[in-house]
C-alpha cells in the first residue's frame, strides 16, 4: 500500500500506560534528588556528594517526567517514539551503571526507608528496560505509517542540533566509559558513579536530539522542546541553590552554562515555531 494510503500508526494502550508509570517513577526520583538534595544518605538509593550533583540528576528526572507524560497524551506513534527511544537507552545504561557500582548502594542500610530506596531503584531498572523493549517491538509491529511532515526542521537548525547531539553523546560516552579521565573536565567534583550517572543522562539527551533530526518535523518532537526548556530551567535553579560548589571564574563552568544556554535557545525557538504551525 502506498505511504499516502496507509493508516497512521497509533500509540498502543500498553505503551501509553508504561509512559505514565515511568513518569510517576521519575517524578519520585526527582523529589528524592531535587527536593531532598542534601539528604540522599537517607532518602535515595545511594549517597550523592556534592548536593549539586543530586540537584542536577533531580532536574533531569523531572524534565524526563514531562517528556513521558506529554508523549502519553499523544495518539500518533510518530509523536511518541522520540521519548521511547531515549527512555529505553537511558534506563538500560543506568542498569549497567548500577550493576557496576552495586557496592555504593544502600542495600545493607539499617534504615528501612533507605534500604527500600536502594532495592526499589534496582528493581525498577531491572524491570523497565526489558518491558519497554517488548512493548517497543509490539508497537513497531502495529499496522500503519507516519503522517505527513507538518513543520519541517529548518536546515540551519538541523546543523545546530547536530552539533549539540555530537557534543552530548561524546561527553556522555566519556563520562560513562572513562570517568576517572573525564570527570575532571566537569565543572564540579564527580565520583566514578556520579560521573557515569550524569553520562547516562547526557547520552539519553543526545539520543533524543538525534531522534529530533531523524523525525525532521517540529510537531513530532514538541515533548523534547518543552522538556528541554524545563531541564535548563531546573539546572539553573540547581546552580543558584549551590553557588559555592563551583568556581564562577572556572572556564569549565562557563562552557557548561553556554551549553545549557544553547539548548534553551534552540528549544525555545523550536517550541515557538511548532506553536505557530499549530495555529495555522
Amino acid at each position: 500500500m502506498p505511504p499516502e494510503q496507509q493508516p497512521i500508526k497509533l500509540l498502543i494502550a500498553p505503551m501509553r500506560v508504561m509512559l505514565i508509570l515511568a513518569g510517576v517513577l521519575v517524578f519520585i526520583s526527582g523529589v528524592q534528588l531535587f527536593v531532598f538534595t542534601e539528604q540522599t544518605d537517607r532518602f535515595f538509593a545511594w549517597t550523592i556528594n556534592p548536593p549539586l550533583t543530586a540537584a542536577f540528576l533531580g532536574g533531569a528526572y523531572w524534565s524526563s517526567m514531562l517528556l513521558e507524560w506529554l508523549a502519553a497524551r499523544e495518539t500518533q506513534w510518530a509523536r511518541v517514539r522520540v521519548a521511547v527511544t531515549a527512555v529505553l537507552a537511558f534506563t538500560l545504561i543506568t542498569l549497567i551503571v548500577t550493576l557496576i557500582h552495586l557496592d555504593r548502594f544502600h542495600f545493607g542500610s539499617d534504615d528501612p526507608l533507605t534500604r527500600t530506596a536502594a532495592w526499589a531503584w534496582l528493581i525498577v531498572y531491572a524491570v523497565v528496560p526489558p518491558v519497554l523493549a517488548i512493548l517497543l517491538v509490539a508497537q513497531i509491529r502495529v499496522t500503519g505509517g507516519d503522517p505527513p511532515i507538518e513543520a519541517p526542521l529548518p536546515a540551519w537548525l538541523w546543523s545546530i542540533i547536530g552539533l549539540q547531539t555530537a557534543a552530548l553523546l561524546t561527553v556522555g560516552a566519556m563520562l560513562l566509559v572513562a570517568p576517572g579521565f573525564s570527570a575532571p573536565l566537569w565543572p564540579w567534583s564527580l565520583t566514578p558513579l556520579t560521573a557515569r550517572a550524569i553520562g547516562a543522562w547526557l547520552i539519553g539527551l543526545g539520543i533524543a536530539a538525534a531522534q529530533v533530526l531523524r523525525e525532521g518535523d517540529l510537531m513530532r518532537v514538541r515533548g523534547v522542546q518543552i522538556s528541554s526548556v524545563v531541564f535548563v530551567a531546573l539546572q539553573a535553579i540547581a546552580l543558584a541553590r549551590h553557588p559555592d560548589t563551583v568556581s564562577w571564574s572556572d572556564p569549565r563552568l562557563w562552557g557548561y552554562i553556554l551549553a545549557l544556554a544553547s539548548i534553551l535557545a534552540v528549544n525555545l525557538y523550536a517550541w515557538r515555531a511548532a506553536e505557530s504551525f499549530r495555529r495555522l
